[in-house]
């Protein structure tokens, strides 16, 4: 019986060995509507979370499901298509079941994506941003809770999350494809209700300029065991109160879809290289 987190992540990780020959050292995880970029991918294997033991289906649209596995323009990697959110309902150690999972199968640098809404007011729809450090407002620690050694340190050292070395080879990655990323801090709440114009002017106050709801617990976990990290947050809407548009999902998907050829572009620009910070 599979009855710790720890054992959970390694079933699932013994199980994509099984399927998965191929054994990239590089993983990227795509958010809202990027799960394109897995169309690109050559001699792709593919495993849903349905078969994997222990893993939950996400609910929410534009979230695939699934591992792909696969040459990307030639370089190795695997594709985490889709997350599952603490706002569907579940406890953290479910949320970062996929992210442990990858770990434990061998990856050692994960580039983390989402869709995320515009706190700067310079940030308009289509706009990619490059995570350089975060703010967690979920509510709590996904790191909280009894601990387990083997997945790494109980307290994470986070005065450098977001691995400065990747920063560099995104945004040289970036340059190469024509895609332009402005650094900036994105700040994680628990969702699933979007935020009113007071908390978008109270979020931007404390230094975020984008918010989502999804990816700092991912990236704690993956620097907790040793894995590192590079986020790229898509603007696909700006916050509350700065445009007189409604937001909605459907808005994220069609921006997000729009917008997936140049993140799938950029992620394989920099493939050789970040395979060689991976080691």
């Amino acid at each position: 019986m599979i009855d710790s987190p720890f054992e959970r992540a390694a079933a699932a990780a013994a199980f994509l060995r099984d399927r998965i020959a191929l054994r990239p050292r590089v993983a990227a995880v795509l958010g809202s509507g990027l799960g394109g970029v897995a169309d690109h991918v050559a001699d792709r294997v593919e495993v849903p979370f349905d078969d994997l033991p222990g893993f939950p289906a996400p609910t929410v649209p534009g979230h695939a499901g699934k591992f792909v596995a696969g040459n990307l323009l030639g370089e190795p990697v695997l594709l985490q298509c889709g997350r599952v959110h603490y706002y569907e309902g579940h406890d953290f150690d479910t949320v970062l079941l996929p992210t442990r999972a990858l770990a434990a199968f061998g990856i050692r640098l994960a580039i983390f994506t989402n869709a995320a809404g515009g706190l700067d007011p310079a940030m308009r729809p289509g706009h990619v941003m490059l995570v350089e450090d975060h703010i967690n407002l979920i509510g709590a620690n996904p790191l909280r809770g009894e601990h387990d050694d083997r997945f790494g340190a109980r307290f994470v050292d986070a005065s450098a999350v977001y691995d400065r070395g990747v920063l560099r080879v995104l945004e040289s990655a970036g340059g190469r494809v024509g895609l332009t990323l402005t650094r900036g801090v994105y700040v994680a709440v628990s969702g699933p209700s979007y935020e009113t114009p007071a908390e978008v002017r109270m979020l931007r106050s404390l230094g975020a300029d984008a918010v989502g709801m999804s990816t700092v617990p991912e990236v704690l976990a993956a620097r907790q065991s040793g894995v590192k990290v590079g986020a790229l947050s898509l603007i696909t809407n700006k916050a509350a109160g700065l445009s007189s548009e409604p937001l909605s999902h459907q808005e994220v998907e069609r921006e997000a879809a729009r917008a997936g050829v140049a993140i799938g572009n950029l992620i394989a620009a920099a493939l050789p290289e970040l395979g060689a910070l991976a080691g």
